[in-house]
């Protein structure tokens, strides 16, 4: 039995609180299940030197996890000098699943930084910062058309991201920490509001899984993200 009763196709209990932060363009507190993360979106009139003069904007995002956010406490990386591997992979997937997810020529030539810091981790804190991101995101171009600095929010779709795992024999959504650490083999989805996929991160743990195994997973990802984007939608309220 999972934690809380879940069935295998349940998420855990989602929250998102809009304009967590005063400061932000834009920003939310996510929630799922005991995995916080703070989500922040920042504006900048200007863009890197790579795509200076090309009438488009750009996304990007950076991650971190708090010292106390796990058991026992860990490092902070700037006092190393130095991001993980782990983190700096994160951080270019939380990028990479927002740009998509927006016309960028649109935007015009700003950019908006996404800042996800992880405040406690219970597992899936990479696919709650892609999915608070988004609200983040989506709020700071609000700000920006309410300005008149937009003609439209340029949300091509809405975007949001989901773990499922293997444990046992049973395919899982959402999985928590004590579930992804015993897991058979985990996954990431990043999906589009229309089920396109924009990023599939699939990994065998202990022995390799079948298509039919991997058919379910997807199965129960498109499920997820379709009720976190209602999820989004209501804080938001766009309906």
């Amino acid at each position: 039995m999972r934690l809380n009763e879940r069935l295998p196709y349940q998420l855990r209990p989602i929250s998102i609180e809009k304009n967590y932060t005063k400061h932000a363009e834009g920003s939310c507190l996510i929630s799922f299940g005991e995995t916080r993360v703070l989500c922040t979106a920042s504006v900048e009139e200007k863009v890197p030197p790579f795509i200076k003069d090309s009438g488009s904007g750009w996304i990007t995002a950076e991650y971190g996890m708090l010292p106390r956010s796990t058991h026992t406490r860990i490092q902070r990386e700037a006092a190393s000098g130095k991001q993980t591997g782990r983190t700096q992979e994160i951080q270019r997937l939380i990028g990479r699943a927002l740009r998509t997810a927006v016309d960028l020529k649109a935007m015009g030539e700003r950019q908006i930084k996404i800042d996800c810091d992880v405040l406690q981790a219970d597992g899936g804190t990479r696919t709650a910062s892609v999915t608070g991101g988004f609200v983040a995101l989506h709020l700071a171009l609000q700000k920006l058309m309410a300005r008149g600095l937009l003609k439209t929010i340029p949300i091509k779709e809405f975007v949001a991201a989901v773990s499922c795992g293997l444990v046992g024999d049973s395919a899982l959504l959402d999985l928590d920490y004590q579930e992804d650490s015993s897991a058979r083999a985990d996954a990431n989805f990043i999906l589009t509001e229309s089920k396109k996929i924009i990023e599939i991160q699939t990994t065998a743990e202990q022995d390799a899984f079948n298509v039919d195994h991997f058919e379910k997973m997807l199965t129960l990802a498109q499920q997820g993200v379709a009720e976190l984007i209602q999820i989004q939608k209501n804080a938001l309220n766009v309906f």
